[in-house]
């Protein structure tokens, strides 16, 4: 990984502490319903019709007049175009004219990140009645992290593991029945015998999902920072770029998402070329 990139999210996220914190840091805070229901609030707010669903863009033509964007439902035209999906996805789009050579360079050396995310759901948080507050950290896998992500006013315990990197991919070259296995003997070996049983275990592969192709965010190679970065964010004639990475605070995180924007709306009403 690019030095710069991890000083780049160091500095973007306010420091290790707040990255990494738990009370006051960046981890504190969930969304009651779900993060989903954030944008689904927000779209129900707009005109009926405004928002379409399972109609991915494949190409944006451009020209002195606007853009059109092609789905596979129809052609949509607009004064501009704003792409809010990590630069990895953004070079799969077809664009005419074609992108400059150093932003299509860019999305090409961005790669996602690799992580696995899993719930393991038990009759009640039976850690905390060991004083354990199932947060645990580990270097030898195959989770990397695990948090007790029990839901207030519920009975059950749920534990929500992760594994990165190269332990993600261990673990996904793994038939279902030994990921599950080899999850669970590392639940027993950071938290307790009781944590074999579970009343279900349900797991979501980011690098499996055709729209996202990773998790957390994309990560610029080594190099890549000092000769592509400046492309993360500059408009190409009237298609503006936005989603998390672009963002200069919180990049990798909702807050992220939604400064980057409010920064690619803001250049929008601007105008071409500013």
């Amino acid at each position: 990984m690019s030095l710069l990139q991890v000083l780049f999210y160091l500095r973007s996220g306010g420091g290790s502490g707040l990255l990494l914190g738990m009370a006051g840091g960046a981890q504190q805070d969930r969304l009651v319903g779900g993060p989903a229901l954030l944008a689904e609030r927000m779209a129900a707010a707009l005109p009926p019709g405004t928002v379409r669903s399972a109609a991915p863009v494949r190409a944006i033509h451009q020209d002195g007049h606007g853009v059109v964007a092609y789905t596979d439902e129809g052609a949509y035209r607009a004064e501009a175009a704003v792409v809010a999906v990590a630069p990895a996805l953004a070079g799969r789009i077809a664009y005419s004219p074609a992108l400059p050579a150093l932003r299509d360079a860019l999305t090409q050396r961005m790669p996602m990140g690799s992580a696995l995310k899993l719930h393991a759901v038990y009759p009640t948080p039976f850690w905390r009645a060991d004083g354990c507050s199932g947060v645990t950290t580990s270097t030898d896998g195959p989770l990397t992290e695990t948090v007790d992500n029990s839901t207030p006013g519920s009975t059950r315990g749920v534990l929500t593991g992760f594994s990165y990197g190269r332990q993600a991919r261990e673990l996904r070259r793994l038939s279902p029945g030994r990921r599950r296995a080899a999850v669970l003997a590392a639940l027993v070996e950071l938290v307790g015998p009781a944590a074999a049983e579970p009343d279900d275990l349900v797991e979501y592969d980011w690098s499996a999902d055709e729209w996202t192709r990773g998790c957390f965010c994309g990560a610029l190679t080594p190099g890549s920072w000092r000769d592509h970065g400046p492309e993360l964010h500059r408009p190409v004639g009237r298609v503006h770029w936005a989603g998390t990475e672009t963002a200069t605070r919180w990049a990798g995180y909702l807050e992220g998402a939604v400064l980057a924007g409010e920064r690619a709306a803001a250049e929008v009403l601007a105008g071409p070329g500013t």
